[in-house]
């Protein structure tokens, strides 16, 4: 997506969402309820025009790695999240360069931008100025904030936004450090629950908190111990996770054991790897999870020896092809015919190969059988009709470039 399409995509936010935002807390109807454990209650805040908390659903946050000076090389990264269906941005905001550069930042994102802050407190309020929809404010290290903090939340109210707060292991406070003997658990909330006293005995509660760590189990612990101690809106993060493979199973570990407890408000994948590999990644854990509605999906059998066709390549191939889909469709790649005829009678298109040719099934019947070599353009073929099919029948919501977030209702809960 170039810059073009970013503002384009702008122009349509612009148009759709009010500025000022709306006030932080405001009630909304939007909720969403797991499948698998009901949400723990947590009190509501806005990022923006997005709910967070309140069984509102998960939002899925990234950031930026431009150099937010950088107008628009970072307008173009966050257009690109935004495709990928990233429902909220944050910026590092590290030098004056930075924060001078935020209120065209802010104006042009088609999502809302969060300030990263650390050190200078004259940033804070200078996002908060430029129209940021949250700020990112680690107390630890913001100097004086003693002094400063009180102002920090008087001109947080008066914009109606809203603050992240918390902590990771490596920022922990020293005196905590010492008196638990590291990053424990017990330590990462104590220091929590500091800072949030902070903001609260001076009556600001529009504020997230995240306690992250780079230990799955750690992490875990943590966020369970601090959910049980108030309602905040809780951020989910695995810091420092690592390379694209070993941080996306340390993040589904952590995340899926969560979520699946009800825990967890707003969630990002840290990789290192492009952001937009993180959006990936936390928009199908929440589909997975039964936490946002079912995208594309591509069902394919593992590799082994019964396989008569060259499975890996024949899955790599269909899904390069259908990348762009965003109907929700679930298109079945099978290898032999051992589980290849039931999981392909299971999916909307699949294919079940064996002895140089496919068959091909839609809803669980066979429309046609093809050549090995023509099972990939036949499977696309179809797939993209289907998918058109069902933009035009509204199945697709209009204009939709990646996982849309609407609300879920439990089949055996009532509405």
């Amino acid at each position: 997506m170039n810059l073009s399409n970013a503002e384009s995509m702008s122009e349509t936010a612009d148009a759709s969402v009010a500025k000022p935002f709306r006030k932080t807390g405001d009630p909304v109807a939007l909720t969403s309820e797991s499948p698998l454990h009901p949400r723990r209650k947590s009190r509501r805040i806005m990022v923006g025009p997005v709910p967070v908390g309140g069984g509102a659903p998960i939002s899925v946050q990234s950031m930026t790695n431009t150099l937010t000076a950088d107008v628009p090389a970072t307008l173009q990264q966050i257009a690109e999240l935004t495709a990928a269906g990233c429902d909220i941005v944050r910026v590092a905001v590290p030098s004056q360069d930075d924060a001078d550069a935020l209120p065209e930042i802010v104006r042009k994102s088609p999502i809302p931008v969060i300030a990263d802050i650390h050190f200078q407190s004259k940033y804070v309020f200078q996002a908060i100025d430029a129209g940021c929809a949250a700020v990112r404010v680690n107390p630890g290290n913001i100097r004086k904030f003693d002094q400063v903090g009180p102002d920090i939340c008087k001109a947080a109210t008066d914009a109606g936004i809203s603050l992240r707060i918390g902590v990771n292991a490596g920022s922990l406070d020293k005196e905590l450090y010492a008196k638990y003997g590291g990053p424990t658990p017990e330590a990462l909330v104590a220091s929590a629950l500091k800072e949030a006293r902070m903001f609260e005995d001076v009556g600001f509660h529009d504020f997230k908190i995240s306690v992250k760590h780079h230990d799955v189990i750690t992490m875990v612990e943590t966020y369970r111990l601090l959910a049980s101690k108030g309602d905040w809106p809780l951020h989910l993060g695995v810091t420092e996770a690592g390379p694209a493979w070993q941080g996306t199973i340390k993040s589904c570990l952590a995340f899926g054991a969560l979520l699946a407890e009800g825990i967890g408000d707003t969630i990002r994948v840290s990789l290192s790897a492009p952001p937009v590999e993180e959006v990936k990644v936390g928009c199908k854990l929440l589909e997975y999870m039964g936490l946002r509605p079912r995208k594309f999906d591509i069902i394919s059998c593992p590799s082994c020896g019964r396989a008569q066709v060259d499975v890996i390549q024949l899955a790599s191939a269909v899904t390069e092809g259908l990348k762009d889909v965003t109907a929700p469709i679930r298109v079945a790649v099978m290898g032999c015919i051992v589980n290849g005829p039931g999981e392909a009678r299971e999916a909307d298109l699949g294919v079940a190969s064996g002895n140089g040719k496919g068959q091909i099934f839609i809803k669980g019947k066979v429309i046609k059988t093809v050549p090995e070599d023509q099972i990939v353009d036949t499977l696309l073929t179809i797939a993209n009709d289907i998918a058109a099919q069902m933009e035009a029948d509204g199945q697709v919501p209009a204009g939709s470039t990646g996982p849309v977030v609407v609300p879920i209702q439990h089949p055996n809960r009532a509405a």
